[in-house]
C-alpha cells in the first residue's frame, strides 16, 4: 500500500544540464515485499535523450520503496521502432515512449495527438489540450480499444530546417529538393514548390553532402550538430522569433503501457505513474533545450547562418496548411473528433491562429 504519493513540484528538485538531472526521490513505503519491473523501451537511440529517459528510470525504484522499477531500453534494443506497440500487446515489453506519431499506424487519429504544421505551437498548448480540453480521455479511449494505456504525453521540441541555400521566405523553398519525413508535412511544402522526398535520419548527412538534396528538416540543433550537420549545410532556416519551427514547433512522445500491465497496479501507483510522467516530461523538455543552447553556440562556430522567415510567411503557410488539415481529419472520425477540439482551440480567443474565413468553405466529418 503506497502511503503518499508525491507532488509534481516535489517529485522535480533540480535539473542540471543537457542529459543530467537530479530528482527527489521520496520514499513510498511498500508492503509488498517484491517488485514489479516494467521493461521499457524508449525512441531515442543515443545522446542526451536516451540519458534523460535512463536517470528518469533510475528513480522509480526507490521512489515507490521497491514496488515498482522500469528497466530502461534505448531504441531498437528490444524492438524496432515500429513494432513498439505489437510487443506491449504480446508482453515482450510492458510499456514504451515512443513519438506519438508511431501510432498512427494503429490508430489514426494519433495524426493530430501531436503537433501538426502551423497548428498548436507551444508545449503548453498541447497541456491545455490534453489536460483542459479532454484530450487525455479521448487519447485513452483509443488506445484501450488496442489493448492499449496511453499515460500522458511527454514534450520534446521543435525540428529545424538546415539549407545549402539561404532560405529568406516561403518563396525560396520553390524548386528546392527537400528531406521531409512525409505524409501531411510533405504535402504542405509540396505545395509551396519544393521537391520533396522521403528519407531515414541516418542518409540526411550523405544526401546533403552528395548535393541530392538540398535542404532538410530533422530534430533539433542539440542532435543535429551531433550528426554533423554544420559540415554540409550553411543555413539553418526559423521561423520569426519565438517561432522556431514552422511544421512541428512542438514534437510529442508519450508513456504507453499494455493495458494488463496498468491494470495489475493498484489505483495509488496508477496516480504515481501518471505523476512521474509528468516529471519526465518537464525534465526531458528542459533537458533538450538546454542541449539545443549548446548546440546553437557551435553552429555559430562552425560559420553556420541562421535565417528567420516572417510573420507574413506563418500566415500564409497556414492558408495552406488549414484545408490539408481538413483532408487528414475527415479520413478518420476519430481523428475529426481529436482535430476539432484543437481548431475551436486555435480559432478561439486564446489564440488567434486560425481567421475563420479560412474554414468557412471547408467541412469537418464529424
Amino acid at each position: 500500500m503506497i502511503k503518499k504519493i508525491t507532488t509534481r513540484r516535489g517529485a522535480l528538485r533540480t535539473f542540471a544540464g543537457a542529459g543530467a538531472a537530479t530528482l527527489a526521490a521520496p520514499h513510498i513505503a511498500s508492503a509488498q515485499g517484491q517488485t514489479t519491473t516494467w521493461k521499457i523501451q524508449t525512441s531515442w537511440p543515443g545522446g542526451a535523450g536516451l540519458q534523460i529517459f535512463k536517470d528518469w528510470c533510475a528513480t522509480i525504484e526507490e521512489k515507490t520503496g521497491g514496488e515498482l522499477a522500469f528497466q530502461p531500453f534505448g531504441a531498437n534494443d528490444v524492438v524496432g521502432d515500429f513494432q513498439l506497440y505489437d510487443a506491449v500487446k504480446n508482453g515482450v515489453l510492458e510499456a514504451v515512449n515512443p513519438f506519438t506519431i508511431y501510432a498512427q499506424g494503429i490508430i489514426p487519429a494519433a495524426t493530430f495527438l501531436t503537433s501538426i504544421p502551423l497548428g498548436l505551437r507551444n508545449p503548453h498548448e498541447f497541456d491545455v489540450f490534453y489536460y483542459g480540453l479532454g484530450g487525455i480521455d479521448i487519447a485513452r479511449e483509443l488506445y484501450a480499444a488496442q489493448g492499449l494505456h496511453f499515460v500522458g504525453p511527454v514534450h520534446h521540441g521543435p525540428n529545424i530546417i538546415h539549407s545549402k541555400v539561404p532560405i529568406r521566405s516561403i518563396d525560396d523553398f520553390a524548386g528546392r529538393k527537400m528531406r521531409l519525413p512525409g505524409g501531411m508535412v510533405a504535402e504542405i511544402f509540396t505545395a509551396i514548390g519544393a521537391e520533396t522526398t522521403v528519407l531515414p535520419g541516418s542518409e540526411i548527412f550523405p544526401a546533403l553532402e552528395k548535393g541530392t538534396i538540398d535542404v532538410a528538416d530533422y530534430v533539433g540543433p542539440a542532435v543535429n550538430y551531433a550528426l554533423g550537420f554544420s559540415q554540409v549545410t550553411d543555413y539553418i532556416v526559423m521561423g520569426p522569433p519565438g517561432f522556431m519551427s514552422l511544421y512541428q514547433p512542438v514534437d510529442i512522445m508519450d508513456i504507453t503501457v499494455g493495458q494488463a500491465a496498468w491494470d495489475a497496479l493498484s489505483p495509488q501507483m496508477k496516480q504515481f505513474v501518471e505523476m512521474e510522467t509528468h516529471v519526465y516530461s518537464d525534465m526531458h523538455h528542459a533537458a533538450i533545450q538546454a542541449a539545443d543552447q549548446e548546440a546553437w553556440t557551435k553552429f555559430e562556430e562552425d560559420g553556420t547562418e541562421v535565417t528567420r522567415l516572417t510573420q507574413d510567411d506563418v500566415e500564409l503557410m497556414t492558408e495552406v496548411a488549414v484545408p490539408i488539415w481538413f483532408d487528414y481529419a475527415n479520413r478518420d472520425p476519430q481523428a475529426a473528433r481529436v482535430f476539432k477540439i484543437q481548431l475551436d482551440y486555435m480559432m478561439s480567443g486564446s489564440l488567434g491562429y486560425v481567421d475563420p474565413s479560412l474554414t468557412q468553405d471547408l467541412e469537418l466529418k464529424l
